[in-house]
């Protein structure tokens, strides 16, 4: 019997209603009418905000088929690896990183760099094929009280 996932970050692999296979979205269990999906309508420092409105999943079986994604923020580079096999870009091993994702749910690796400011986040960054994400290690950040809260966090 299938059961619902955790909420958090995911990439469709079924069509629902008129949400295309490959979409990223977040999953929240506990939403109303029930449990559903809700898609990107903006992003900010590179990470989604999601729309208020979602779509109700029609049950568990559908909503297994969600494929998980690891979760938006800073990490840290375990080991030295290249984007992709054409080998474009190399992240070097403890290096810092922000991974974020693009509507199609494909992983974007973002580098802060030290400025006048501080700590700075780029707009643009690398593609990163998926199977690189595992090489990632999260790094636990202070929220500062007014952070965005992650709306599928109990």
């Amino acid at each position: 019997m299938a059961t619902n996932p955790p909420c958090g970050l995911y990439r469709t692999t079924k069509p629902l209603e008129n949400l295309p296979a490959g979409r990223l979205v977040m999953f929240h269990d506990h939403g109303d009418p029930g449990p559903g999906v809700y898609l990107p309508r903006a992003w900010t420092l590179n990470r989604a905000e999601w729309h208020a409105q979602g779509i109700t999943s029609p049950g568990p079986e559908w909503s297994a088929t969600l494929e998980p994604l690891a979760g938006e923020g800073l990490y840290m580079v375990r080991e030295t690896f290249f984007c992709c096999d054409k080998q474009c870009t190399s992240f070097p091993k403890g290096q810092l990183v922000q991974l974020g994702y693009d509507g199609e749910a494909n992983a974007i690796l973002f580098l802060p760099e030290w400025g006048a400011r501080g700590l700075g986040f780029p707009e643009r960054g690398t593609r990163l094929d998926r199977d690189r994400v595992a090489r990632l290690e999260r790094l636990l950040v202070a929220q500062n009280a007014d952070a965005p809260k992650d709306a599928w966090v109990h």
